[in-house]
């Protein structure tokens, strides 16, 4: 069936949705499921709230204009040459069970942390052509199975990030997670994460006032003070070493 025929037998209504990018834009952005669209030439165009959640990424800019799936390797790996031709050259393709590779994002700087450990998708990649032009290809990530680490470990950073507000209290978290000693739980959370209980528990304090500073009716003294701390003290010196900038400035570039 040719491209005409197929557009002959749509109702006016939804031809008029194809053609309108804000409404399609919204869908996919809307949809439950797990969506990056390429171009061409391999670029990354979009990401949406779906896949920006399941990988805890926080903004789409940092995949969209900067990451090319034609140039990794991992996945290039992962898929082959062959069905990363056939998908650059326009075809419908599935890949069952893809092994999707978080820990490349980690790699990339695009998150600090894996986000689960391991995840088994269904991989549809459907391309879209105009006119006889292939203008993008649009994936389709369905998850499978997903595993996300130890337990205590899942719930140790849940505590964290719903205690943020707070001072930290190592005591509190070993009561949270269950029985085992402070040792055991500081050794078994950095083997699994790679850092301390207490960096990590600054790492979400910084998310926090990066967000908090985002805001352009606080002060960057009263983004700190939200988040319960002082613009002047310990997690100032923090922040720059950890941006590599002060908060004003970040404040300004971002």
């Amino acid at each position: 069936m040719n491209e005409q025929s197929v557009l002959a037998g749509l109702s006016e209504q939804f031809k008029a949705l194809i053609g309108n990018q804000a409404l399609m834009h919204q869908v996919f952005d809307l949809h439950p499921v797990p969506i990056e669209i390429f171009a061409p030439d391999g670029m990354c165009i979009f990401v949406n709230r779906a896949g920006l959640e399941l990988n805890n990424i926080p903004d789409a800019n940092l995949l969209v204009g900067k990451y090319t799936l034609k140039n990794d390797p991992v996945c290039l790996e992962i898929l082959g040459q062959e069905v990363m031709d056939k998908i650059f050259r326009g075809e419908a393709v599935l890949v069952p069970d893809f092994p999707a590779p978080s820990q490349t994002l980690v790699n990339r700087g695009v998150i600090d942390e894996k986000p689960w450990e391991a995840a088994l998708m269904d991989l549809f990649c459907l391309p879209i052509w105009d006119g006889g032009v292939f203008t993008c290809m649009i994936c389709f990530f369905t998850v499978k199975n997903k595993v996300e680490g130890r337990a205590d470990v899942v719930k140790a950073k849940a505590y964290i990030r719903e205690n943020w507000r707070e001072k930290f209290d190592m005591d509190a978290l070993v009561a949270a997670v269950g029985s085992m000693s402070e040792r055991h739980f500081r050794r078994l959370f950095k083997e699994v994460t790679g850092i301390t209980p207490h960096a990590y528990y600054q790492k979400v304090k910084l998310e926090k006032i990066q967000e908090k500073l985002m805001d352009s009716t606080l002060s960057v003294a009263e983004a700190f003070t939200a988040c319960g701390v002082d613009s002047h003290g310990a997690y100032f010196r923090l922040f720059k070493e950890k941006t590599g900038m002060t908060p004003s400035k970040y404040r300004k570039k971002r």
